[in-house]
C-alpha cells in the first residue's frame, strides 16, 4: 500500500512551491472530517519545511490547522507544546513561527505550563 503522505507530498511539491489552488485542496481535505489531527498537522509542517515557497494562504491554513489540532474548546490541549516545539524549533525561528504561537495563544483562555514556556521561548528569540 502506498504511503499517502509521501505520494501527496510528491504531487504537491513537484514544482517546489505550494500555490493557492493547492492550498484550497489541502484545506478541503484536512478539514473533511471537521478537525485536523496530529498526523495531518505533521504533514502540513513537513510541506512547509520542504517547500521552496508557499503562498500567504498556506500560512493561514497552518494557523487554522494548529488551532484545530491543539485546542480543546477554549483551552490548549496538554501535550500540544511537544508537537509544536519539534516543528517550530527545528529551524530558524522567525516572524511566522511567532505568529503561529501568538494566534494559538490568543484563541485560548487557558494553556498548560509547557505551552506557556514554549510561547515565551519563541517570543524571546
Amino acid at each position: 500500500m502506498a504511503d499517502w503522505k509521501k505520494t501527496a507530498k510528491a504531487f504537491l511539491l513537484a514544482d517546489g512551491a505550494i500555490d493557492g489552488r493547492e492550498v484550497a485542496v489541502l484545506r478541503k481535505e484536512m478539514f473533511a472530517d471537521g478537525k485536523v489531527d496530529d498526523i495531518e498537522l505533521d504533514f502540513l509542517f513537513e510541506l512547509r519545511r520542504d517547500a521552496k515557497s508557499v503562498v500567504p494562504d498556506f500560512h493561514f491554513l497552518m494557523i487554522e490547522s494548529i488551532k484545530s489540532c491543539c485546542l480543546d474548546g477554549d483551552a490548549i490541549k496538554a501535550g500540544s507544546a511537544s508537537t509544536l516545539r519539534r516543528w517550530l524549533l527545528a529551524g530558524k525561528v522567525g516572524y511566522v513561527e511567532k505568529r503561529y504561537l501568538d494566534e494559538l495563544r490568543a484563541a485560548a483562555k487557558t494553556a498548560p505550563p509547557d505551552f506557556e514556556q514554549l510561547h515565551r521561548q519563541i517570543a524571546a528569540s
